[in-house]
């Protein structure tokens, strides 16, 4: 114990590696590197950022469970792989809740519900009317079985007693594409994808899947304010790390964690992509995980939905 109470007053004392459980390019991506950035200031070490896709994230959480629990190898955390994962893959070769332990929820970033500009519905509540009066004749995409728009439009469809059809694509790119010229009428996803073909007329926003409005479009009412309360969906990053690193390291990679989402630099850079910076103590994201995790098990099961 006086061993770990020692390594823990110098740590760290070398580079910390950070695991992003996906490939370079997406939000993990974004709000890795830029909290990773804030939190070298406090830290006095770098943070090599290390993009390690594959499984839907579990082949990083495979690894970074088997590290040395000794903060200096974390990993971001994900709605996915913390919330989805456990329930939709029949097994894991590691324990979700037991080999990781919470730190800090980095980031919030709500999904958009949109629809084709061809179907007749300017919000939720007339696109609800409209799937009810043509049960079975509406589809929408996804960026593929599981994905965070698959689970997203299948919470809805749960919640509003909806019966629209899921086509499940490679990506968001190829989702988009089928989209915009109309061979689906629906999807639901963050921000970045959807915004040019909003701006251009192609789709309509018809809800915001978050807690709140958007900055960038408060005229859009929430899923919860069109009659679902309780309704909510966001793309969610955290930082974990291995489950047995000791309290005394979590708590100083959860300050300084909290301290770099609250950085203006970081709150400016998420605004772009109309995410939210949060920064929280360890017990806050831990209580955040087991809340995600009770919403999303329902919807995996209710959903039937398995892992390709």
């Amino acid at each position: 114990m006086l061993a770990l109470a020692a390594h823990a007053q110098t740590y760290p004392t070398k580079p910390i590696r950070l695991v992003v459980p996906f490939a370079p390019g997406g939000s993990s991506s974004i709000v890795a590197r830029s909290i990773a950035a804030e939190m070298e200031k406090g830290l006095g070490q770098n943070i090599i950022v290390d993009n390690k896709g594959g499984a839907g994230g579990n082949l990083a959480m495979q690894e970074v469970a088997r590290a040395d629990p000794d903060g200096y190898t974390l990993i971001i955390g994900h709605i996915g792989t913390l919330a989805v994962n456990p329930f939709m893959y029949s097994k894991l070769p590691f324990d979700t809740n037991a080999d990781f332990a919470a730190v800090s929820l980095l980031a919030l970033v709500p999904s958009i519900f949109v629809v084709h500009e061809s179907v007749p519905a300017k919000d939720l509540r007339e696109f609800v009317a409209l799937a009810k009066a043509q049960p079975g004749k509406l589809f929408y995409g996804s960026a593929g079985n599981g994905s965070a728009g698959h689970l997203a439009m299948e919470y809805l469809k749960q919640v509003a007693s909806l019966d629209i059809q899921h086509v499940p694509y490679k990506g968001t790119g190829p989702n988009v594409a089928d989209l915009i010229v109309g061979r689906t009428q629906a999807a639901a996803a963050g921000t970045p994808p959807l915004m040019p073909h909003v701006k251009s007329g192609k789709l309509r926003v018809i809800a915001a899947a978050g807690t709140k409005r958007l900055p960038t479009m408060p005229e859009v009412a929430t899923v919860a304010e069109q009659g679902y309360a309780g309704f909510e969906h966001s793309q969610w990053y955290g930082l974990n790390a291995p489950g047995k690193t000791s309290e005394a390291i979590i708590r100083r990679l959860a300050e300084e964690a909290a301290k770099a989402a609250k950085s203006p630099r970081v709150a400016e850079r998420f605004a772009a992509d109309d995410a939210e910076a949060v920064g929280s103590t360890a017990a806050e994201y831990a209580a955040f995980i087991k809340r995600e995790q009770d919403r999303w098990s329902k919807v995996v099961r209710t959903a039937g939905i398995k892992a390709d």
